[in-house]
């Protein structure tokens, strides 16, 4: 498997995956608002967020990279 199809694929759960911690913090937020919860104090809401956003820093440095890499590329113009 080459380097671009693999940091493709991680580039996309990594995104998938902020994405879900955002739906569950939202989700934490609306059932915290009837005095229930989902994560029961693992984490709280704002470590949930930070978790995505570091998730989030490496598709941006991904995908930039593969910006980076097309552009070197002879004819990709």
């Amino acid at each position: 498997m080459k380097l671009a199809v693999l940091l493709n694929l991680l580039a996309r759960a990594f995104f998938l995956v902020a994405f879900g911690l955002l739906a569950l913090d939202v989700a934490e937020l609306a059932v915290n608002a009837f005095g229930y919860t989902i994560l029961r104090g693992l984490y709280t809401k704002g470590r949930l967020l930070e978790l995505a956003a570091t998730l989030l820093v490496f598709v941006i440095a991904i995908l930039l990279r593969q910006i980076r890499d097309g552009f070197r590329e002879p004819g990709a113009a």
